[in-house]
């Protein structure tokens, strides 16, 4: 694995779907998902020119903190967050990503005012409403925006999305698009929100393109960055 001309290659390509869309390739952040990476890997990956690095588990955000594996970039949890490890993540992440019910955004809320500190979140929503998978349901969505926007402790940053797996190409345009659409109605419920409203936090490594193509402001590209993943053990 080439890992140097691999972070090459994504930014290239994210960069001319942002030229095909009419947008500016600054307005696109790359993440890179380290999930189940080793700390020399992500070391590595900064080395080759990540600025940002999405942690999974908290488990292994606890590690890589604790080894200094992500130092010189920034670092966002991007998993699922269970209400007891709230401790162990709040105040460690710049941004959380998936906050996708009143009981975690408490959580969040209570243990980032013990800090002293204001955390940004992104909420998530499960856009194809998918049994599987975390997120509120869309019709959930303006409630809770409306309670984060409420928490003086918790900065409503935008919305994140794990849209379903598809080997067709262009088969998530339509859930990146209702996401866009999503994101414009809550910033419009929420002028008066102090809050800076600005990220869509949508598309992995088989469908970034299409997610920029849609108005997706930050990816989270994994495979595509250090190829397939190794199995992994239960989520602790």
């Amino acid at each position: 694995m080439d890992l140097s001309q691999n972070v090459k290659t994504v930014e290239e390509r994210l960069a001319a779907a942002a030229r095909a869309a009419g947008r500016d390739p600054a307005e696109i952040t790359l993440c890179a998902a380290t999930k189940v990476q080793t700390d020399d890997t992500i070391r590595a990956a900064i080395a080759a020119g990540i600025r940002l690095c999405g942690e999974n588990r908290v488990q292994e955000l606890t590690a890589h903190l604790e080894a200094n594996a992500y130092a010189g970039a920034e670092v966002h949890f991007i998993g699922h967050l269970q209400t007891n490890k709230v401790k162990q993540v709040v105040g460690k992440v710049s941004l959380i990503h998936s906050v996708d019910s009143d009981r975690l955004l408490q959580a969040i809320e209570v243990q980032a005012d013990r800090l002293g500190l204001i955390q940004d979140i992104l909420l998530e929503v499960n856009v194809a409403r998918e049994e599987s998978k975390g997120g509120c349901l869309p019709e959930a969505l303006p409630a809770l925006a409306e309670l984060a926007a409420g928490c003086p402790h918790v900065r409503l940053r935008g919305l994140m999305a794990i849209p379903p797996v598809s080997t067709v190409s262009g088969a998530n345009r339509k859930y990146f698009a209702q996401m866009r659409h999503f994101l414009v109605d809550i910033i419009g419920k929420m002028s008066d929100n102090q809050s800076v409203i600005d990220c869509l936090s949508m598309g992995m490594s088989a469908d970034y393109e299409d997610a920029v193509a849609e108005g997706a402001t930050l990816v989270r590209v994994g495979t595509a960055l250090f190829g397939p993943r190794p199995p992994v053990g239960p989520r602790i």
